[in-house]
């Protein structure tokens, strides 16, 4: 039995799965509330299955990019979880999760997120002889984006609105963006790459797994002492 765990963003979504096929799931919209919802979720989560903790074989969780606090509660609770249990531990980039579910399609599939400051975070994947990344996570614009892009290609992720027009009226038929609701991530998805990750002898550390942020926190930066007059 193993546990997924995504905070990744406002949007939260933990799973238990048996082999990486989904057993239940809890999505909900946790806005900044991760640290006081996650755990409490995931002991519903396992109380409807009738299930304890020491039931878990493996943790899987998304490691970003996102959220400073989003990340830094999920990763937390799945190494604490994973060296309390003494269970594998495998980390899985966000992007890479929202871009799994279109895997099926072969085409190139690209993630995005905002990244703060009008940037935006990408990945590229596809699956192709095997589920393969193109292009690992990176800060960038829309524009750019725009100019690498040569074939038809599927947009997932949160993308913001402006971004999304953006995509539509410079690339026209080769942006295939499914709406928002499919867009929406799934803890069933990090389950599912969890597995196949494990099953490959892929795992993590639990004492140094760390997030992907591509951008310091803003609490991690140098601030500019004020000048005396």
């Amino acid at each position: 039995m193993e546990l997924a765990i995504d905070t990744s963003t406002e949007f939260a979504s933990i799973a238990l799965s048996n082999e990486g096929e989904m057993i239940s799931e809890l999505t909900w919209h946790s806005r900044q509330n991760h640290t006081v919802e996650l755990m409490p979720n995931i002991i519903h989560l396992l109380d409807q299955a009738k299930l304890e903790a020491k039931s878990l074989g493996a943790i899987f969780v998304a490691k970003g990019p996102g959220s400073f606090n989003g990340l830094r509660v999920g990763v937390s609770t799945a190494k604490g979880l994973a060296f309390a249990l003494d269970i594998p531990l495998v980390g899985i980039s966000t992007l890479e999760v929202e871009a799994y579910p279109f895997a099926f399609t072969k085409m190139p599939i690209c993630s995005i997120h905002t990244a703060g400051r009008g940037e935006i975070a990408t990945a590229f994947y596809q699956q192709n002889d095997g589920w393969h990344c193109l292009e690992p996570e990176r800060i960038t614009t829309a524009e750019p984006l725009c100019q690498q892009i040569r074939e038809k290609t599927i947009f997932c992720g949160e993308i913001p609105p402006s971004v999304v027009l953006e995509l539509q009226q410079k690339l026209e038929d080769k942006a295939i963006i499914p709406d928002t609701t499919t867009r929406l991530r799934h803890a069933s998805y990090l389950a599912a790459l969890g597995w196949c990750y494990l099953k490959e002898g892929m795992k993590d550390e639990p004492a140094s797994l760390q997030p992907i942020y591509l951008r310091q926190p803003p609490i991690t930066q140098r601030k500019e002492k004020p000048l005396h007059k």
